[in-house]
């Protein structure tokens, strides 16, 4: 989504939709890892759908909603992200989602790179 005066990424409300309706009043239980250097939490989280126990990162990749995390410095990923990976190159051949547009898609990484200049929060022209 929008933030810190930067545009919206292509597929970030649809992808905010989908997280929306795929975890409103289900049961969610996460299992965090530990904080990036932004002290954000970082976890696996997951809720009960039709008796399965889902995972909601996974879920999102397959749709085509979102990309495995690619950070500047090294990432955590628990034990999955092998799985995420392969999620994304099924989303990516099956054309889902941000998949399913004509052309290069520019990755989180690339986006934020491209609209924000180094340091100083203003959108890149």
């Amino acid at each position: 989504m929008a933030h810190f005066g930067n545009p919206a990424q292509p597929y970030s409300s649809e992808a905010l939709e989908w997280l929306k309706s795929y975890v409103l009043n289900r049961r969610v239980r996460t299992y965090p890892f530990r904080k990036d250097q932004y002290d954000r939490l970082v976890a696996q989280v997951f809720v009960w759908k039709w008796c399965v126990r889902r995972d909601v990162g996974k879920e999102m990749i397959k749709a085509g909603l979102a990309t495995v995390y690619e950070a500047k410095v090294g990432a955590e990923f628990g034990n999955f992200e092998e799985k995420y990976r392969a999620a994304e190159e099924k989303a990516k051949r099956k054309r889902k989602g941000m998949w399913s547009v004509k052309g290069k898609i520019e990755s989180p990484r690339e986006f934020k790179t491209r609209t924000t200049k180094a340091g100083d929060g203003k959108v890149a022209k």
